[in-house]
């Protein structure tokens, strides 16, 4: 098993632990499969953060394949689950997984949004690590210029990344920090530009229309970007992600979705229902503190780890 397995793997423990093992313990507990297994399969899922549609979707395609297919027994339930969650995930893959920087347009500029607490500076200090190991040129734009100590945090990262951020005062008017981003990414002929930008509430309208503005002053600058939008969440927010889902897209246009803190949650079920009622795909998922612990999202190796035995999780390196 590789270093990315190994922490995958283990970053979903508490997820594993809250879907997987009640699952597991009601096979245990029944042997054949019958409406009330089935209405306990529903609860499960919808505890551990599947989501209403995609829950619905899973139960629908579970009991057809049970008639269709004549599964009696609740020991043949939990591999049909796994492989009615792959289908989900399955559904996805042409547009999930990191992203690959195309040789045009230079600079390929990615705006960073979410709300505060989710993980957005140290996201953007992974991603600029990741992408100057794969040999680009890369530049940081510090257009979070209203939390105190923003451009000092994620200096720190673009240190660790070894790679030069653009800043203004605090205070400053974000747009134009994503302006002289771009400028001088254009001037030192970089190859990706990452934006980042203010924690804001998906409810406050007034922030998402700066938000909005920013778009545009980048536009502006550079017709036709920014190239990428990414929404960072929180995994262990559940639900309310959807909701900044539907938001944020609708304010600054998401293109691709980052789900971050997997490894301190019981609520990873919420890729799946990211993955369900979306067609925003997820691009990284987050396991770890370190620079490296941002990983491409990759459907089939994410239900592998989730459905992976719990002795094996416990014998996993920290």
């Amino acid at each position: 098993m590789n270093s990315a397995i190994r922490k995958l793997t283990g970053g979903l423990a508490r997820t594993r632990e809250s879907l997987v093992g009640r699952l597991q313990r009601l096979v245990l507990a029944k042997r054949t499969i019958d409406e009330d297994v089935l209405e306990q399969v529903e609860e499960t899922l919808l505890a551990g953060d599947v989501g209403v549609l995609t829950t619905n979707t899973l139960l629908e395609n579970i009991k057809r394949r049970v008639r269709n297919d004549q599964y009696l027994e609740t020991s043949e339930l939990l591999a049909l689950i796994k492989d009615e969650i792959a289908l989900v995930l399955r559904a996805r893959e042409a547009g999930e997984g990191e992203l690959t920087i195309p040789a045009q347009p230079r600079p390929y500029v990615i705006l960073i949004v979410g709300i505060n607490g989710a993980g957005k500076t140290t996201t953007v200090g992974k991603l600029a690590y990741q992408f100057q190991q794969q040999g680009h040129k890369v530049l940081i734009g510090a257009a979070d210029t209203f939390r105190a100590g923003a451009n000092e945090q994620l200096g720190v990262w673009a240190q660790r990344a070894g790679v030069p951020m653009v800043q203004q005062r605090q205070g400053a008017d974000p747009g134009s920090v994503a302006f002289d981003a771009v400028s001088s990414a254009v001037a030192q002929q970089s190859d990706v530009v990452l934006v980042d930008t203010a924690g804001r509430l998906h409810t406050k309208l007034n922030l998402m229309e700066e938000l909005g503005k920013v778009r545009r002053v980048i536009e502006k600058r550079l017709p036709g970007a920014p190239h990428e939008v990414l929404l960072v969440l929180d995994a262990g927010g559940g639900q309310n992600g959807l909701q900044q889902v539907r938001q944020f897209t609708e304010s600054a246009g998401v293109t691709g979705l980052i789900l971050t803190k997997l490894d301190g949650t019981a609520k990873g079920g919420i890729i799946l229902a990211a993955c369900g009622e979306f067609k925003v795909p997820v691009r990284y998922i987050g396991v770890g503190e370190g620079i490296d612990d941002l990983q491409p999202f990759r459907g089939a190796a994410f239900v592998d780890a989730l459905f992976s035995a719990p002795s094996m999780s416990e014998k996993l390196e920290p």
